[in-house]
């Protein structure tokens, strides 16, 4: 893909492009999971000055582990089809700019939570966005195909930091979410790298599609369905969520098993990883979703 910043070095950034460098929609998924676990920290509701902080200070801190993401891959994103439009692949927006945007959202959002949260959901969040930015993006990303196995921890951080926005304090329920996310993320991921493995070959990314082919990545796509499943019904062995998270998280399951074992049927199909990837998507929202719901009906029943 040829390379579009020299003739773009006279435009000026907008704010969309910025917003661009943030991933806002997958920030809005992380938020999303970050704020349920702020609820599901405490029966009834959680103070809403230390909801809006933490909110406020998750959202920058994730929004800054995106901007760093964009500069260290600029070179490949140019490379590849799905990715050469960012802004600064195309020049609307400097590597310096860049830099100095992610470094003071990163600075403002650990702030925030370090002053107005407290020191434990500032330092994992810190850890979390290097994790991320540097140990993810920087070298596993590029020296293993277990990378988003490995560097999933990060992603899988959000409802951990919500919990302890609320208690100051690592639980168990905490974990069980961070493990949710922890292992949804390489299925979620890999069918997208199968839809992209000739992109991904084309910039020397080891992803396992690209190392192992795709036989091989939809076998552990549906082993880690799988794996996925069973974790989903441990909220509820420990008493943590009741029975309209477990048929929830249960029909959720039976939905991604689907799509996991149809990969695996029919690989002639090139639409399926995509669709898996959507519906992946779409699963860890809806489980949330149903994990807040039936904490606030067993709340109620109490």
């Amino acid at each position: 893909m040829p390379n579009s910043a020299t003739s773009s070095t006279n435009l000026k950034p907008t704010l969309s492009d910025f917003l661009t460098l943030c991933k806002v929609k997958v920030v809005m998924l992380i938020m999303l999971t970050a704020v349920v676990g702020m609820f599901l920290a405490t029966p009834g509701l959680p103070p809403m000055h230390l909801v809006v902080l933490a909110s406020i200070g998750i959202a920058l801190a994730s929004s800054s582990a995106a901007v760093f993401n964009h500069v260290i891959d600029q070179k490949i994103d140019n490379e590849m089809a799905r990715t050469h439009r960012r802004p600064l692949p195309e020049g609307k927006i400097t590597s310096k700019t860049a830099l100095i945007f992610g470094v003071v959202i990163g600075v403002i959002g650990i702030g925030t939570l370090g002053i107005g949260v407290n020191l434990l959901t500032a330092t994992l969040t810190l850890l979390a966005l290097i994790g991320y930015a540097v140990f993810y993006t920087m070298y596993l990303k590029r020296a293993t195909p277990q990378n988003i196995v490995i560097g999933g921890a990060a992603g899988a951080a959000p409802p951990l930091l919500g919990w302890t926005a609320i208690t100051n304090s690592i639980e168990l329920g905490a974990l069980l979410l961070f493990l949710i996310i922890f292992i949804w993320t390489p299925p979620h991921f890999w069918a997208l790298a199968i839809h992209r493995k000739k992109e991904y070959a084309k910039v020397n990314v080891p992803m396992l599609p690209v190392t192992h082919g795709h036989y091989f990545t939809r076998i552990q796509i549906l082993l880690y369905t799988i794996l996925l499943v069973v974790i989903t019904v441990i909220p509820y062995l420990v008493g943590m969520s009741g029975l309209i998270y477990l048929v929830g998280a249960m029909i959720l399951g039976v939905g991604f098993l689907y799509y996991a074992i149809q990969m695996l049927r029919l690989p002639e199909d090139k639409q399926l990883p995509m669709k898996t990837f959507g519906y992946s998507i779409n699963y860890l929202m809806i489980l949330f979703i149903i994990l807040l719901i039936d904490h606030y009906y067993l709340i109620r029943l109490a």
